[in-house]
């Protein structure tokens, strides 16, 4: 997707660029003001007046910003050259299930798919940078088999769990998405390029929403593990330590999202599953299989289409209300889930279905899921029997 940023657009990025602007106060000032360029021009005593702004930071945005809009094309000039995308929150691009989280990034930079960020199903894989070999197994069985499911996996391309998921997703062809807590002009951990590559040219995409050479930090880290939830209809953390970030993804996904954690269960004896194994004390789901995940989300899915919605009083106020009770365009199959659909031309059993078309039970239930939960599929009894 190429895409010419509109005035609006520019001028959003250019507050992003101004220092001591972050998403909520950008929020604040978007919903008060009205547009980016209303908030450039804004006077100091205007901006002083919007809650979060005080005189001192109405100042400084006023002497910032003629620095932060003269550095809006070399911004662009750095996207443009390394092949990536400017993403904004004004874009009819940028992703609904983002959208709708309290401080929602204003600007998204992507290398690879933009598309990806909007896909109906996925699902953040986080835990240790100091993972054990039973972590990296229980990661990539996982991933591979979500993945495979029509999952797109999300995490934040750390060593260990992190790259464990998106390599595990990558070998099973399936898109995933890495959120950096650095600027796309570096890649952090350093090791981690080709892996990168792979992703930003595999239908996955490289994310971050500083600007561009915004070097590693780890003031930055805990900030980007909102976007791994916000992107994701799920967390599921594998070996969390006591103060792992994994865990503030999981209470990002908890307290703020609204979104379901799942947790595998680890050694009681070891540091490495600290963390997630007390989220498993405190309520997350325990799974030790995959398809406990697609029928947990189906369940969810099913009490919020029954649920009357009540209206969020979120901090990111710019977002907007959605507008159509028209349903989401299903999202493309598989060949594998698409030989699932066609060979329900007459209702079928699992075991029926793991026979005729050579997969396992454990393949057949976690697609035959993933398919009920789009709603092209249904259960009768015993038996599966396809619903359009």
């Amino acid at each position: 997707m190429t895409h010419t940023p509109s005035d609006p657009e520019r001028a959003l990025l250019a507050l992003t660029l101004i220092p001591g602007l972050g998403p909520v106060r950008i929020a604040r000032l978007l919903h008060t003001l009205g547009s980016p360029e209303s908030v450039l021009s804004a006077s100091a005593a205007q901006l002083q007046r919007i809650q979060g702004i005080g005189s001192q930071t109405a100042t400084r945005i006023v002497e910032s910003r003629p620095n932060a809009v003269a550095k809006t094309d070399d911004e662009l000039d750095s996207i443009t050259s390394a092949g990536a995308h400017l993403l904004t929150i004004l874009s009819p691009h940028y992703p609904e299930r983002l959208k709708a989280i309290p401080a929602a990034p204003p600007i998204l930079q992507v290398l690879g798919s933009v598309e990806a960020l909007s896909a109906h199903h996925s699902l953040a894989i986080v835990g240790s940078r100091s993972s054990t070999i039973y972590g990296t197994e229980q990661t990539r069985r996982f991933a591979s088999t979500l993945g495979s499911a029509g999952f797109t996996i999300v995490s934040g391309g750390a060593r260990g769990i992190d790259s464990a998921a998106h390599s595990a997703a990558l070998d099973q062809r399936a898109p995933t998405i890495v959120v950096q807590g650095c600027g796309l002009a570096h890649t952090y951990p350093s090791e981690h390029a080709e892996l990168y590559q792979r992703v930003a040219s595999s239908a996955g995409a490289v994310i971050s929403e500083l600007p561009f050479k915004t070097p590693p930090s780890a003031d930055n880290f805990p900030a980007r593990n909102r976007i791994i939830s916000g992107l994701s209809l799920a967390v599921l953390v594998i070996e969390a330590g006591h103060r792992s970030g994994a865990l503030i993804t999981a209470r990002h996904a908890v307290e703020d999202h609204h979104r379901d954690v799942f947790a595998i269960p680890g050694r009681i004896d070891s540091s490495a599953s600290a963390g997630s194994n007390k989220l498993l004390q405190d309520g997350a789901h325990l799974v030790t299989d995959p398809s406990q995940i697609i029928e947990i989300l189906e369940r969810s899915s099913q009490t919020r289409a029954h649920t009357p919605q009540r209206s969020s009083n979120h901090t990111n106020q710019s977002a907007p209300a959605p507008q159509s009770h028209n349903p989401e365009p299903l999202p493309p199959l598989d060949p594998e889930s698409q030989r699932l659909l066609e060979a329900l031309s007459e209702p079928q059993t699992a075991d029926q279905l793991a026979e005729s078309l050579a997969m396992s039970p454990a393949q057949i239930r976690a697609k035959a899921t993933l398919l009920e939960i789009q709603g092209r599929i249904t259960r009768a009894g015993a038996n599966f029997q396809r619903t359009r």
